[in-house]
């Protein structure tokens, strides 16, 4: 299950996934919500937490995150990837240069400074 988090600054998106992401959490929660605030904002950024009952995605919600991040790719400014899931954080550390953005780990127990982190550049001033 997917959650989309509250009081964040226009032009940013925080979602907590739970238990096993599906493919119909993508589709029916995520890529709706994303789609539409890419209709207001060319960049957004984006906190995203895996939280400490997340269990996995499926194949369906791996494919759908692909997908809609290469529709994406230059639509990003920050991301935060808020995780203690081992293989998660090691495949940011392998692959996260391949992002076109500032993308940042941050363990369960930093998710307020991961939200400070991807807010701050939206903030007015």
């Amino acid at each position: 299950m997917i959650v989309q988090m509250t009081d964040l600054p226009a032009g940013v998106l925080g979602f907590t996934a739970h238990g096993q992401v599906t493919a119909r959490d993508y589709e029916s929660i995520l890529i709706p919500d994303l789609e539409a605030a890419f209709a207001l904002n060319p960049k957004l950024s984006l906190v995203f937490h895996l939280g400490e009952d997340f269990t996995g995605f499926d194949a369906g919600a791996m494919w759908d995150d692909v997908k809609f991040g290469f529709r994406h790719i230059t639509g990003w400014e920050r991301i935060g990837i808020v995780t203690d899931v081992g293989w998660i954080r090691t495949m940011c550390k392998m692959f996260g240069f391949a992002v076109p953005c500032e993308l940042k780990l941050f363990h369960n127990n930093e998710l307020q400074e991961a939200r400070d982190w991807v807010a701050e550049m939206h903030e007015i001033a």
